[in-house]
């Protein structure tokens, strides 16, 4: 394939006429093109586009108001003999997506046009958009390599990603619904269910973008004409979108915080519209839309992880129901302040006791199924072996009479059985050095001795000793992680390309029984254990193991591209090892 070229010109209306006579492909071939502000700025602007007559778009964009006051400078445009409109709008994809991850430049666009179709030879020119990545790097448009971008979570999290059918349907769907529900004034719940990987936590920040892009939508301004959410940028919708107050709801503190740094570098959203629980039960106003991510993940009445938490649940079960009820949990502050909810749900990642009961998920599952109001998500998005793996790794932990996940299942993907703990965090250090984003993770079944005692290490087994997680938030790319070991609290919404996961003796297995159970001594998270005398509820060994269960489902669906596995009970080793086609990586020293 011959190389892709960039022909350079200021963002002049003057120079664009020239620059549109020296050659045809100017005025009449599919071309891909960036315009960025002055890169001496701290945060400058950069859009990107395609088109089949590059000087007349330029003539379009020098001519709209808001990309002048964008301070825009540059025009490059991507210009290849072999373009077609389909490679256009792939590149274009994946520019506006690297430029996002990358977090140099504000893009400028909407997100209703990333797209990810199939067209001819479609692997052969991707191979081709590295080296146009390449050529814009060396101009000084990307600092980052593209592994570095894509391993961030500005790219991970970001709400430029081209959406999975399933995904995208749901989009149009609820959006649908609720322009329907504003302009009849009915409050509305829609629940999202998708197992690990599935993109719910994508399709909450997506659904943000998208909203802001309409309700600020000029009509001046282009919207991709082939996008399923073209039709959505209307007047109607975007008049009953002003003053419009919407947020995200996010669960957990670490994840939180990420997205709020993705927020903070998209225009129209703001990291204030990323909210905790207790937030949206202290706020002054009420909200149109609340968007809650991981809705499993929000509390019932419990001993709370603090004494001012505790003391902001009965002050905000006051201020919201006249009393502190007993009976109301965070999601019924979500309703109380709500006039419509978007929840995302998956049952089988709730981790402790103070998460909401099942039930409370089941019956708003089954309300919105009632008022067709259910969207599944069914395509796996991050473990390459599929969505069948994740089933059937969760039907293992659930102890099903012939479960096991075959070899046809995994393909390219890497699981791994390891004998001895050193040498899978050798594997896992190669793995590191190779992709980046290969960690250590492990059920919560060591004391967290080196909280208090930094010198002190809280898992030693094999002759490795290491301590948990340093940190709380953002974990994952925090320095020193590599060196740590992380517990459920710091890996759950987060990927990694390879997972080394420690199953600690909290989870065994008895033969004679056949059937896996709890070592309740060994489980270390005290709140994960914790009894709820406000509720007069006490947990037995089979409730805890159904959480610790949820645990490793979800610590076993955290790997991209593969997930190496070291169990320290021997009758749990043996019996997995039976079920799952792994080669098994031995050491002399083994204690198998």
């Amino acid at each position: 394939m011959t190389p892709s070229r960039i022909e350079r010109l200021p963002f002049d209306a003057e120079e664009v006429r020239t620059w549109g006579r020296r050659d045809r492909a100017h005025t009449d071939w599919p071309v891909v093109y960036v315009l960025d502000g002055d890169q001496r700025q701290a945060r400058p602007a950069v859009y990107v586009g395609e088109t089949l007559n590059a000087a007349a778009r330029m003539k379009q964009h020098l001519a709209n108001a808001s990309k002048r006051e964008a301070g825009l400078t540059t025009i490059r445009v991507v210009i290849d003999d072999r373009f077609n409109k389909s490679v256009c709008l792939d590149l274009e994809s994946h520019l506006i997506r690297w430029l996002a991850g990358d977090g140099r430049f504000t893009v400028l666009n909407g997100n209703e046009g990333i797209t990810d179709a199939a067209y001819f030879d479609r692997d052969l020119y991707r191979e081709s958009f590295r080296d146009i990545f390449e050529q814009l790097r060396a101009d000084g448009v990307f600092e980052r390599s593209i592994p570095q971008i894509e391993n961030s979570d500005l790219f991970k999290l970001s709400p430029f990603k081209a959406l999975t059918n399933d995904q995208a349907a749901a989009v149009e769907d609820i959006l649908e619904g609720l322009f329907a529900d504003l302009e009849t004034g009915v409050d509305s719940t829609a629940v999202v269910q998708g197992q690990p990987g599935t993109g719910k936590t994508i399709v909450a920040i997506f659904l943000m973008k998208l909203i802001a892009d309409i309700r600020d939508h000029d009509e001046n301004d282009e919207v991709q004409p082939d996008s399923i959410f073209a039709d959505l940028f209307v007047p109607e919708h975007r008049a009953r979108l002003q003053d419009f107050r919407m947020a995200l709801v996010v669960p957990q503190q670490s994840l939180r915080l990420s997205i709020r740094k993705v927020f903070k570098k998209t225009p129209k959203l703001d990291p204030s519209m990323v909210l905790s629980p207790y937030d949206v039960g202290k706020a002054e106003e009420p909200f149109d839309l609340l968007i809650v991510d991981e809705t499993h993940r929000l509390n019932q009445r419990a001993n709370q992880s603090s004494g001012m938490l505790n003391r902001d649940f009965i002050e905000i079960n006051k201020r919201l129901f006249g009393a502190d009820d007993l009976s109301k949990t965070q999601l019924d502050w979500i309703k109380a302040r709500s006039s419509h909810r978007i929840l995302l749900v998956d049952g089988e990642q709730s981790v402790r006791p103070a998460d909401l009961p099942a039930a409370t998920l089941a019956a708003e599952v089954r309300a919105a199924s009632a008022l067709s109001r259910r969207y599944p998500l069914l395509t796996q998005m991050r473990v390459k072996a599929g969505a069948d793996y994740v089933e059937a790794i969760r039907r293992l932990l659930r102890g099903e009479e012939g479960a096991a996940v075959s070899g046809e299942m995994l393909g390219e993907y890497d699981l791994r059985f390891f004998d001895d703990l050193a040498d899978m965090r050798m594997a896992i250090l190669r793995k590191e050095e190779e992709h980046g984003l290969a960690r250590l993770v492990a059920g919560y079944a060591w004391e967290w001795r080196s909280r208090r005692d930094p010198s002190a290490f809280d898992i030693e087994l094999d002759g490795v000793r290491l301590r948990w997680n340093s940190t709380d938030k953002d974990w994952i790319n925090a320095p020193g992680s590599l060196d740590e070991v992380g517990s459920i609290h710091t890996v759950q919404g987060y990927d990694l390309n390879y997972a080394g996961v420690i199953i600690g003796p909290d989870l065994r297995y008895d033969p004679l029984a056949r059937r896996l159970f709890v070592d309740r001594e060994s489980y270390r998270d005290k709140k994960g254990k914790e009894n709820n005398p406000a509720l007069g509820i006490s947990y037995s060994d089979d409730d805890l193991l159904q959480y610790i269960r949820n645990i490793y489902g979800v610590l076993l669906t955290r790997g991209i591209r593969g997930t190496y596995v070291y169990v320290c009970d021997p009758a749990l080793r043996g019996w997995l090892r039976e079920r799952l086609p792994m080669g098994v990586e031995r050491h002399e020293g083994s204690h198998a």
